[in-house]
């Protein structure tokens, strides 16, 4: 029975690969064999507990404050020694993280098939987002199997010479997840979010990581923040704070004293989805946001200058707007205020998925190890 192993590191990634692994252990041509590198720890280990995942080798790389440079070489040389221990048929790794690259370069150097699981996103700018414009490019260059959730990346790949028989487009699985988790209506830890969720005051759901934001531009982030609370009293601005000490110390000191607004840890995916779920607002540097968020008919204002989810500015229910003080603070304001614009961002059709791309994302597999046939594309 070949041996596929899924790699991940980091909570995005989990979210997005639990589908395709509970796809793998219901399969009966695959021995599911899942490695994670431990890029994130905590917020990995809660995800991986949600959906019942119980990695079976644990690489667990991460240090205080680790660069770059350590992450890739850490996740190298453990993968390294695993694979000349494991000898998988496959690997499949996701999306743009130093974990996905340093997967996919590790599998190379071993002669084992890469799958590429969302393929094909493009910003058009190798610095921003960064890294992740660069890994997914390097990522691209290596992989045998590329899953592109859109026509659209599907697209940037063929631009780039990659194969079409290489190319099956699945959806992206973040939607298989959030469809699956958004209906248990997971309880809070939190009894502030439990008593703001039954109150039903309007809420404006933050996230902020970048490392391309980071310092002068999320200091910004925060100041602008702080001129919302203030101008909208009776709003809630709910902030999940990144662990990472840069983005705490850029972003909170402007919302000190705010009484609407809620700072908490990192929620838990289950919990991040519910809360998805009760936002009026999102506004987002993240990428999985920009997917999630059009599922459940919220408008997301995007606070980066380029996306490589371009699909969701097309349909219209995401706008880019960049770092700048005031035009967050304006656009902001306009969805609160012009319920036409709301309505037009809220009802548009989201492109991304209809919670069936771990099913194609198998059948592709099937295809590539030659014990079957891929099944057709995901259409919008």
């Amino acid at each position: 029975m070949p041996s596929i192993m899924p790699i991940f590191g980091t909570r995005p990634e989990a979210i997005k690969m639990a589908p395709i692994v509970a796809a793998l252990h219901e399969s009966e041509l695959f021995d599911c064999v899942v490695t994670v590198t431990g890029q994130h720890r905590e917020m990995l280990d809660q995800v991986n507990e949600l959906f019942g995942i119980v990695p079976d080798h644990d690489l667990d790389i991460l240090q205080q404050r680790q660069s770059l440079s350590a992450i890739m070489t850490r996740t190298i040389d453990g993968l390294d020694k695993l694979f000349a221990q494991k000898k998988p048929d496959a690997v499949i790794v996701q999306g743009d993280t130093t974990t996905s690259t340093a997967g996919a370069i590790a599998a190379f150097y071993h002669g084992i098939p890469v799958v590429h699981v969302e393929a094909g996103l493009r910003s058009g700018d190798l610095f921003s987002p960064f890294p992740e414009e660069a890994n997914r490019k390097i990522t691209s260059q290596i992989a045998s199997l590329h899953l592109a959730p859109t026509s659209v990346s599907r697209d940037n790949l063929l631009a780039e010479g990659i194969k079409p028989e290489d190319i099956v487009v699945t959806g992206n699985t973040v939607i298989d997840a959030l469809l699956t988790t958004v209906g248990k209506k997971i309880p809070f830890t939190d009894p502030q979010l439990e008593n703001l969720a039954a109150g039903g005051r309007k809420i404006l759901l933050v996230t902020t990581h970048r490392r391309e934001n980071q310092g002068d531009a999320m200091r910004g982030v925060g100041r602008a923040l702080a001129r919302i609370a203030d101008a909208e009293p009776d709003l809630v601005i709910v902030l999940p704070v990144h662990k990472n000490p840069a983005v705490r110390e850029a972003v909170l000191p402007a919302l000190e004293g705010k009484l609407n607004v809620l700072v908490t840890e990192p929620l838990a995916y289950g919990e991040f989805t519910r809360l998805l779920s009760h936002a009026h607002v999102v506004l987002t540097d993240s990428g999985g946001v920009q997917e999630e968020a059009p599922s459940l008919g919220k408008p997301v204002l995007v606070m980066r200058d380029n996306t490589e989810r371009p699909e969701a500015v097309d349909a219209g229910t995401v706008t880019l707007i960049g770092t700048d003080e005031e035009r967050i603070f304006k656009e902001v304001d306009r969805l609160l205020h012009d319920q036409d614009h709301f309505d037009s961002m809220a009802q548009a059709v989201n492109p991304y998925g209809d919670g069936r791309a771990a099913h194609r994302t198998v059948a592709a597999i099937t295809q590539l190890l030659g014990l079957g046939l891929r099944v057709a594309d995901f259409t919008v």
